[in-house]
């Protein structure tokens, strides 16, 4: 029987976030912005969607954002274990409509670690 360790889903995000943290340590536009990201993405995953969370990947101008969803993605990609999950736009398009409401579901849960390790990591960057 297959048991279910809460930290599969913490330990990337955890990871992930801190290596951002380390990497632009001494950019703090960067880093508020990476926050904020980190903070939003459940909300706008729950009302936009996968598809466009993807497709805003493309299109964010501000770095520390962009930076925030390539790791969500990797981190997604990381945890659905799917090798037909391909983390493109197309890959998300293409999919059954079962298998994209379970990536959905898993999406959610991942926003929310990443919102709850943003206030962790970043917990001295205050502000927008």
């Amino acid at each position: 029987m297959q048991t279910f360790d809460p930290r599969t889903l913490s330990t990337p995000v955890y990871e992930a976030l801190q290596e951002l943290r380390t990497r632009h340590s001494n950019n703090n536009s960067r880093l508020k912005e990476q926050k904020s990201q980190a903070v939003e993405l459940y909300t706008y995953l729950a009302t936009w969607g996968m598809m466009r969370l993807k497709a805003e990947e493309q299109a964010l101008s501000q770095d520390g954002k962009k930076d925030v969803v390539k790791k969500y993605f990797e981190c997604l990609q990381i945890l659905y274990q799917d090798k037909s999950f391909s983390n493109n736009l197309d890959s998300l398009k293409d999919m059954k409509a079962d298998d994209y409401l379970g990536l959905t579901g898993l999406g959610v849960s991942l926003a929310q670690e990443f919102s709850f390790w943003a206030n962790a990591i970043y917990s001295d960057i205050k502000g927008e």
